[in-house]
């Protein structure tokens, strides 16, 4: 846990105005189709901010913040990897990519994707969907 919340001045000078626009449009889209806890970390050592969405001690996703640019994280265990190879025709070409250059742990496949705008916002959630479904109305 982060001692200190950084402030949306702090975010939008650490990872820039459009950045950060997409990623106050992906978290409200996220927060208005899952009930979750959201978790403020140390973004370890790649990243300055980790933001993560958790609930009963599973992790939905997170999003990543350090100078100039912003992620958005998602882990796909074997039951996603399956639903993903059967709609990856949905899916843009990026995001394809992302998916089939992304390393597989003993957890998942750790897809980081990073956000520059809010052009694969409605992409990412689906992917959601395929982890989780929506739990708010």
């Amino acid at each position: 846990m982060l001692e200190k919340i950084p402030s949306r001045e702090e975010m939008i000078s650490l990872i820039g105005e459009e950045a950060f626009s997409a990623w106050e449009a992906l978290c409200k889209k996220i927060e208005e189709a899952y009930d979750m806890d959201c978790l403020w970390n140390s973004g370890g050592k790649a990243w300055k901010y980790e933001y993560k969405y958790r609930r009963g001690g599973k992790t939905l996703c997170a999003l990543y913040a350090r100078e100039g640019c912003s992620g958005f994280m998602v882990i796909f265990g074997k039951a996603e990897q399956e639903k993903f190879e059967q709609n990856r025709q949905n899916f843009s070409p990026r995001i394809q990519e992302e998916y089939d250059s992304s390393t597989v742990y003993h957890d998942g496949k750790w897809m980081m994707f990073p956000v520059y705008d809010g052009s694969l916002i409605d992409e990412f959630l689906n992917l959601l969907m395929m982890k989780r479904r929506p739990n708010r109305k």
